[in-house]
């Protein structure tokens, strides 16, 4: 199998270590020193999307904001592609691209992957901690690598869609406030809900001095997190008594399996591929994500 890979900078380059780990032969669109280290990967490496061979998939890893252009460049080969979040920065293009590759339009949400968000979904979802009441998403750390773009478009994707995979929809965004060091976003905070449903906050931000990637889920009869993206366990808190009375956290620990949630989701590409089911996150889905940030942007004055 033949498979495309557009942009092989910091993140395309992990992209291509695991698809060659798959086995499948990668021809990789870059210039310069990515295409230097792509070579000497094992990829054979074009300059131009034109002068990319015929393939059966392509993945696209270039900036954010060259996402709609790229991918409507590669739209009339007719062969799936799988972007990196988010579909693009714009939700007229984002629409656009939805009718024009439906079907074999799909987006990375890596997270979407991710055994610890699986299993707080499996948690939410079977109600062994009673019905799910909300949750508490947090994505902080110090810089941004990002020029094109700001913070907003590089983090908030991923938490937006850890709530659609742990409550299985899309919630509706109600507030929003933004941490601005004059003109630069330095953050947002977010809150969006379901009619008569769960509620999800978020938090992004790049001046923590501290780098926390963490999911809280909460539910009636007590509280679900994954304190880290490489955690091993769940911690699982019972509700305090409901006498009032001062008492110790009734606290467990689940196992779980740390497995790379890129690998999952380049396997389940390259699965489709082969003829098997599509990946998560189809381009319907990624636009709503798109309109969503869209919505949370304005409501925080952005």
């Amino acid at each position: 199998m033949n498979i495309g890979l557009v942009g092989c900078g910091r993140w395309g380059r992990l992209i291509l270590r695991d698809l060659l780990s798959l086995g499948v032969a990668v021809n990789v669109v870059a210039k310069g020193e990515d295409a230097r280290r792509a070579g000497e990967a094992g990829a054979q490496v074009v300059s131009r999307i034109d002068d990319l061979p015929v393939v059966e998939g392509i993945d696209v890893a270039t900036p954010t904001s060259t996402h709609a252009d790229v991918i409507e460049a590669l739209l009339p080969r007719g062969v799936p592609i799988y972007c990196e979040k988010p579909l693009c920065d714009d939700a007229d293009r984002a629409r656009r691209l939805v009718a024009a590759g439906h079907g074999r339009l799909f987006v990375m949400d890596k997270w979407r992957y991710h055994l610890g968000v699986l299993a707080l979904a499996d948690i939410a979802r079977s109600g062994e901690l009673g019905p799910a009441v909300g949750l508490r998403t947090r994505r902080v750390g110090f810089g941004h690598t990002h020029a094109d773009t700001d913070c907003i478009w590089t983090l908030l994707p991923h938490d937006l869609v850890i709530a659609h995979e742990i409550f299985g929809r899309v919630l509706t965004p109600i507030a929003a406030v933004a941490d601005c060091a004059g003109k630069e976003v330095m953050g947002l905070t977010a809150m969006s809900a379901a009619e008569s449903g769960p509620w999800h906050t978020a938090e992004i931000g790049i001046r923590s001095p501290e780098r926390r990637r963490s999911v809280t889920l909460l539910c009636r009869d007590g509280v679900a997190m994954l304190q880290d993206a490489y955690a091993d366990h769940l911690v699982i808190i019972a509700n305090p008594p409901p006498d009032g009375m001062e008492a110790d956290p009734r606290v467990s620990r689940r196992p779980l399996k740390v497995e790379m949630p890129l690998l999952a989701e380049l396997s389940a590409f390259v699965g489709f591929l082969n003829g098997g089911p599509p990946p998560k996150s189809p381009a319907e889905e990624a636009a709503r994500t798109v309109a969503t940030i869209v919505q949370l942007r304005r409501l925080a004055g952005l």
